[in-house]
Order: C-alpha cells, then structure tokens, then sequence
C-alpha cells in the first residue's frame, strides 16, 4: 500500500523549541514574573537558587512562589518579603 506523500506543512519543522500553549500572560502578570524572578535572583546569588525556591512548593506561602507572585500584587509583596528575607546557608559563604 503506497501512502501519499505528507503536505509539506504537515512534515515543516520550526527552529524554535517552544510551543504554543494557550494565550499569552496578561502584561502585569508577565510583569510581576519578570520582577520577581529578577529579584529573586539578584538576592539569591544567581540563577540556580533562585530557580530552586521560585519552583518548590513553600509552605508558609501556600505554593509555588512564582505562581503566587505572579498572579496579584499582593501575591507578589508576599513572596518578595520572603526573598528580602532570606539568608544565604552558612555553607555558601
């Protein structure tokens, strides 16, 4: 049995590795994800831990403090206080 060759738009691949998912975030939320993983950084002392406490579950905030800080103002207060907080581990200095 002979198949039809694929329409080239079937077959096209894009150099992008992203997919849409959906709509875009809304301005100030996609602001407020900027700012605070931005901050998080900056007061973490680089990517790595702040990628680590932006993405785990934090009890004493309800959930994921990116998802909280991104999804109202004061969401966003709430988790900055707690990045201003911090303290680096005594093991990093």
């Amino acid at each position: 049995m002979d198949q039809p060759p694929a329409s080239p738009a079937a077959t096209r691949r894009t150099n992008s590795p992203f997919r849409k998912r959906g709509t875009p975030l809304p301005t100030a939320d996609a602001r407020r994800q900027g700012d605070i993983s931005q901050l998080a950084y900056l007061q973490m002392g680089g990517r790595d831990p702040a990628v680590a406490f932006l993405n785990t579950d934090h009890d004493a905030l309800g959930g994921r403090p990116l998802a909280i800080a991104t999804a109202s103002a004061e969401g966003y207060a709430r988790v900055a206080g707690v990045i201003r907080a911090w303290t680096a581990p005594a093991d990093a200095a």
